[in-house]
């Protein structure tokens, strides 16, 4: 996890195509400068980052059961549920599966657990339109790198 960067996701552990969910990892740093400010001396992933986190993991799930032929765009963010902190050194396991998929719409349940204890969930929704120009391979490249698509990176 670089939170700096926004790469929020550090391995696809499985990706169910028929059951439509994805689990990944992710640990989050031993230092950050999103730590400077959240907070001084009681560093925090920020709530935001962990919704994030959801969102990606939600992302490369809709992008594996479409073979990357569309992007997913976060739209809305419904029923987040934040029930603990999450510092330093947390490893997170992230799972997303996909509840609806159609006229140009994706919805995912997604949560954030770590040593098998809740962290977060929330209902995530997502436009599913063409990719920028450039970008399907910017993608691509990022998924392999996370251990989606099984070529090298």
């Amino acid at each position: 996890m670089r939170l700096e960067y926004f790469e929020m996701i550090d391995r696809v552990t499985r990706l169910d195509r028929e059951g439509r969910r994805i689990e990944a990892t992710s640990t989050v740093p031993t230092e950050s400068p999103v730590f400077e400010g959240h907070f001084p001396g009681h560093p925090l992933v920020p709530g935001v980052l962990l919704t994030e986190t959801m969102a990606q993991a939600s992302g490369y799930l809709v992008l594996g059961l479409m073979n990357f032929t569309h992007m997913p765009f976060l739209m809305a963010v419904d029923k987040a549920r934040f029930r603990t902190f999450v510092g330093p050194d947390t490893v997170l396991t992230v799972t997303a599966q996909l509840e609806h998929e159609g006229s140009g719409y994706a919805v995912t349940k997604a949560k954030i657990m770590a040593e098998g204890k809740p962290i977060c969930d929330a209902e995530l929704r997502f436009r599913i339109m063409p990719f920028p120009a450039g970008m399907d391979e910017l993608m691509r490249a990022q998924a392999r790198r996370i251990g989606l698509l099984a070529e090298a990176a």
